[in-house]
């Protein structure tokens, strides 16, 4: 069955707190609108400007630049949390690979602010963190394998994965793989968003069959995010979708779900797109610890599409 966790009350308990950054994206406002569903959760949400989600009961707003770690001190030490999850980042992998120092500020220097104030404060951190810290020779992979990445991005990730592991702290990483869903004010889209656009507009468009992922719903991640936080697991940990997919195959089956013409998606490979970061060609995760450990249950990526089309 696809995972819902279970929110439990103990009188006895005492309410966990739980500081999220980027709470701005998708994955951040999938997260603070599944915590406040949890009566023994205290959920503060935090992002760079003002806060963007659609509604503001049940959590505690807090605006902190994880670049700035003077902020990122006052703020960790001043609202005390139990546990932090890391999920900001800059994500875009193309723009890494043109804007290294800013990539480098972001996904690794605010990583090491992260670490110092959590450190000095007692906090566990839980970092996001991606299939690209791999080359794609031989995925998937299980949290044993060794990282190679093939692009300042992933380069970026892995040096911050280092970071935490070796910092003070009791920690996790969570690693996930293409992550799909909607939200709330989105800044960026996902596969399945550009597929259903393009064909409805009537588009005509390549996908890649030499790219292989475990795409991942957003809900997903969020329910593999909290199991880690509420658990306070340590170590590293897989989160992603089950189903080991080309883009072509994910695109097929968007176009299967809602009924648009399968025949403007044509197969290519990626040889034919002129990018600035390479990509690993064959990533995706086992998913054999998170299940064992943390009964860590995702849903298909038919019933991800269907949950995105509600």
């Amino acid at each position: 069955m696809p995972l819902t966790p279970q929110f439990k009350t103990d009188e006895k308990s005492i309410k966990r707190r739980i500081l999220i950054t980027g709470s701005n994206g998708l994955l951040g406002q999938k997260l603070v609108e599944l915590l406040i569903q949890d009566p023994s959760v205290t959920t503060i949400a935090t992002a760079v400007g003002k806060n963007r989600l659609p509604f503001t009961d049940g959590y505690e707003y807090q605006e902190m630049d994880i670049t700035d770690p003077f902020a990122v001190d006052e703020v960790i030490s001043r609202l005390k949390p139990d546990v932090v999850i890391h999920t900001a980042a800059m994500t875009n992998v193309d723009q890494c690979e043109m804007e290294k120092e800013a990539c480098w500020k972001l996904n690794v220097i605010a990583v090491e602010f992260l670490i110092k104030a959590c450190e000095k404060n007692k906090v566990f951190l839980e970092h996001l963190s991606t299939d690209f810290i791999f080359d794609g020779t031989a995925g998937p992979y299980t949290e044993d394998d060794q990282p190679n990445p093939v692009s300042f991005y992933g380069w970026s990730k892995y040096a911050a994965e280092k970071a935490v592991m070796n910092s003070n702290l009791n920690w996790a990483i969570a690693r996930t793989v293409l992550v799909y869903g909607i939200a709330h004010d989105m800044s960026r889209s996902n596969i399945i968003l550009w597929v259903k656009k393009s064909l409805e507009e009537g588009k005509q468009i390549k996908v890649v069959t030499d790219q292989f992922r475990t795409p991942t719903l957003a809900e997903d991640l969020a329910s593999g995010c909290f199991l880690i936080a509420t658990k306070e697991a340590k170590g590293v940990f897989n989160i992603s979708g089950k189903d080991f997919l080309t883009p072509y195959e994910m695109a097929l089956m968007t176009a299967d779900f809602y009924n648009l013409n399968k025949s403007l998606i044509s197969p290519t490979d990626a040889s034919s797109f002129t990018q600035p970061a390479r990509r690993p060609p064959r990533t995706g995760f086992d998913l054999t610890k998170s299940r064992n450990i943390l009964g860590y249950e995702p849903h298909t990526f038919r019933e991800g599409i269907e949950l995105m089309g509600r």
